[in-house]
């Protein structure tokens, strides 16, 4: 089908993702968890692809949550070590689709020094393209998020009835990030897990029975097909 049946003047700006289904993935082919989370890369750089294809500006992936740590040992070792690895091994191929890689995220004791200066490289080196920004949520929560701006806004001395949603949204983890227009759930889960609370306020949310490691760009069109037959109104009325 590829784009037919997309308008490709209206394809959401901002698509956010939250990457499910590994472990059952892996269990259905009595794998190892962790071949499903491997499994999932090919995934994840097809979806990349596919919104090159149909020119979202940012794609935002939900790679490591802060509830994540509380995984086995063994597969939290390997969801770090991972991580660092995708960006060792495809950063120079993400740099040259035009693909601005940012991160969003507590950096807390419990990310690896190593991973940081990754991320932190990896974001440099990829500081000035803008066909694509991907921005892969690690060590994220929604909550944890809302209470961190919340924080910084009262440590600069902001007086109570001068804060605002604008005060709040300026502090978050990446005040240049748009919301959401579209959250695309994979593995037939039909909630946000504390992913981008502040943002999804007005998210159109489109849930797929697919596992993470078989999505692809084709199932990505077809959630912005399901997204354009929407009318969104932020809370006003159709007036037609």
């Amino acid at each position: 089908m590829g784009l037919d049946g997309i308008d490709l003047d209206t394809v959401p700006r901002h698509v956010a993702c939250v990457m499910d289904g590994n472990g059952r993935w892996a269990q259905r082919r009595g794998l190892p968890r962790t071949d499903g989370h491997a499994a999932g890369e090919e995934a994840l750089f097809d979806t990349v692809k596919g919104a090159l294809e149909l020119g979202i500006e940012w794609l935002t992936v939900y790679a490591f949550s802060t509830e994540n740590w509380k995984r086995p040992v063994d597969e939290v070792r390997y969801l770090v070590g991972f991580n660092e690895s995708i960006l060792v091994r495809r950063c120079d191929e993400l740099d040259d689709l035009g693909v601005r890689i940012r991160f969003s995220g507590r950096r807390d004791w419990r990310v690896p020094k190593r991973l940081t200066r990754r991320m932190d490289a990896s974001a440099d080196q990829t500081r000035r393209n803008r066909a694509l920004t991907l921005t892969i949520a690690f060590n994220y929560g929604g909550r944890a998020e809302i209470v961190d701006a919340v924080r910084a806004v009262v440590a600069e001395g902001v007086r109570p009835d001068k804060i605002d949603e604008k005060a709040i949204r300026r502090h978050l983890y990446d005040a240049e990030m748009p919301d959401p227009d579209l959250m695309v759930r994979t593995s037939g889960e039909h909630r946000i897990s504390n992913f981008l609370l502040w943002q999804l306020a007005y998210s159109e949310l489109v849930f797929t029975d697919v596992l993470w490691p078989d999505f692809r760009r084709e199932h990505l069109q077809d959630a912005v097909r399901e997204y354009q037959r929407r009318e969104r109104r932020f809370g006003g009325v159709d007036r037609r």
